[in-house]
């Protein structure tokens, strides 16, 4: 830039040979070269970043990044080709104020796009596309949580409106959670070997055993709900301040204080009450104090803990494993006799072994799905504070998720060995524990990068239901009395029943003819 107004200084009179006059000065040497193009791209730059507009480190830089970007065409330039270099690019504005108008035209016209700033609307689309961008990336697999719509739903209604109070309840119970865990503790229930709770042939069910089976199994559903609900709400009831430091969790009820931490209070103690006491009385004390302790678990154990130590996974997973166990102790209290009525009895005896292999599918899901989950939001737990194995030690992560999934295989081959389910049950099984199994194969493998997970989060989103649904209709002696109406009754039990009724035939014909023979006695 000074070299240029040096250049205009000297120029004198026209008839001054050893001076140049500014027409010529500014139309010299119009051959194109690339010294333009590369010094626009440094002025522009090097104003918008460095905020350099003038003086001796102006220059030296220039001189710098001229001759480095055109050493290879001329390595020494003279003056005159440096400032027909600087006439045909972007000058600045003080340079341009001592040309003529008509250059100064010129010259402003010549800027090029790149020296402009972002503009409003083209940023917004820029930040829209990124955000589009992010939304679609396979790292980012949760589908949207329950208790957020539900608190958006109740925002949206007026401030006295009871829509809006029942939706922040609502809320508070984390409705999917508390659904899956009524659907584990049914499944459990209809498993259990009695052919009065769930069988196809209406000989074998008598009308009041069927009577109590459908009330028992009414009492455990609402009683194992409210129990999910209140232990929920003390999860929530815990942590509003943490749970607003995570985009996942921020809109809960209280996060958004759409409830008072009272009114919060008061809902866990009622379903609490509501939920155990439905289960002492419905179904049998044993399944009550099951769900006691597992509120008492998940709300004041696990909660907490998940400050603290990665173990908070584990202890989860027990919470996760105690419904389908009582499932099977409910039904297993309708069968009690003598022998057979304590909680040692339904928990510890041999007809129990069933009810500890659901148990342990619902122990061993709770990893492949929790890891996969946790490790898209791996940055969020870390931010709020939670010790999880998904920051803490992801390696780890990724092979306790493989471990637990390959475990899948030996529990469900043990319900059908103690003769809960039948065969069918290997084949649908086994289907459904080789996805998982190679999902979390690729999640150890590529360290749930490639979305690889996505890939094991959706597999154990659909596993779970397979084996559930699964058992249903593959149990044991199920299917028996359509096989009984369709085919007959087996020969053999027709011959049993042939002899049964000859013997007893052959007997009263003896019987017959001692009384006649007494009688003619007493006649004599």
């Amino acid at each position: 830039m000074s070299l240029l107004r040096s250049s205009l200084r000297r120029i004198g009179s026209p008839g001054d040979p050893s001076r140049i006059c500014s027409q010529c000065l500014l139309h010299r040497n119009r051959t194109p070269r690339t010294f333009p193009a590369a010094l626009r791209t440094f002025t522009s730059s090097f104003r918008s970043h460095s905020g350099i507009a003038d003086g001796q480190s102006a220059q030296s830089a220039l001189n710098k990044t001229y001759f480095s970007a055109n050493r290879a065409e001329d390595s020494t330039p003279s003056k005159g080709d440096i400032v027909s270099s600087l006439s045909g690019g972007n000058v600045s504005s003080a340079t341009s104020s001592t040309l003529p108008s008509d250059h100064r035209v010129n010259a402003s016209t010549s800027a090029p796009e790149s020296t402009q700033p972002e503009l409003p609307h083209r940023r917004r689309k820029r930040l829209k596309e990124e955000a589009n961008a992010q939304a679609a990336d396979p790292e980012h697999v949760i589908p949207p949580d329950a208790s957020a719509q539900l608190s958006a739903f109740s925002s949206a209604q007026p401030t006295s409106s009871l829509r809006r109070k029942m939706a922040a309840f609502l809320a508070l119970c984390k409705p999917r959670l508390s659904v899956l865990i009524v659907l584990s503790t049914t499944s459990a229930y209809g498993l259990y070997p009695i052919s009065s709770l769930l069988t196809l042939d209406p000989s074998m069910t008598p009308l009041p055993t069927l009577s109590t089976s459908t009330l028992t199994f009414l009492y455990l559903t609402a009683g194992t709900f409210l129990s999910s609900c209140s232990a929920n709400t003390i999860n929530m009831f815990l942590e509003p301040k943490y749970d607003a430091l995570m985009s996942r969790t921020r809109n809960r009820p209280l996060v958004r204080g759409l409830l008072s931490r009272r009114a919060a209070a008061l809902f866990a103690l009622a379903t609490a009450l509501a939920g155990v006491g439905m289960l002492y009385f419905g179904t049998n004390p044993t399944v009550a104090a099951l769900s006691a302790s597992n509120i008492i678990l998940y709300g004041f154990i696990y909660t907490p803990l998940k400050r603290i130590h990665v173990i908070n996974t584990w202890v989860g997973a027990i919470v996760g494993g105690i419904p389908p166990l009582m499932g099977w102790v409910a039904a297993a209290g309708q069968t009690a006799t003598t022998g057979h009525d304590t909680w040692r009895d339904m928990l510890f005896s041999q007809d129990s072994i069933g009810g500890w292999l659901l148990g342990g599918i619902l122990f061993a899901w709770q990893f492949p799905h929790f890891n996969a989950l946790s490790h898209t939001i791996r940055e969020e737990y870390k931010r709020a504070g939670y010790k999880m194995l998904c920051w803490k030690n992801p390696a780890m992560n990724a092979r306790v998720a493989l471990r637990y999934s390959v475990l899948m295989f030996p529990i469900s081959i043990g319900l059908w060995w103690v003769g809960v389910v039948g065969h069918g049950f290997l084949v649908s099984s086994s289907v459904a524990n080789a996805w998982l199994v190679k999902e979390a194969y690729h999640f150890w493998k590529h360290q749930g990068a490639n979305g690889t997970a996505r890939g094991l989060f959706w597999a154990s989103i659909w596993q779970l239901p397979v084996l559930l649904v699964g058992g249903l209709v593959t149990k044991k002696g199920l299917w028996d009395g359509v096989w009984r109406q369709i085919f007959g009754q087996p020969d053999e039990l027709e011959d049993e029943y042939v002899y049964v009724d000859e013997e007893e035939e052959g007997t009263g014909a003896a019987m017959a003819a001692s009384r006649s023979k007494s009688v003619a006695t007493r006649a004599v």
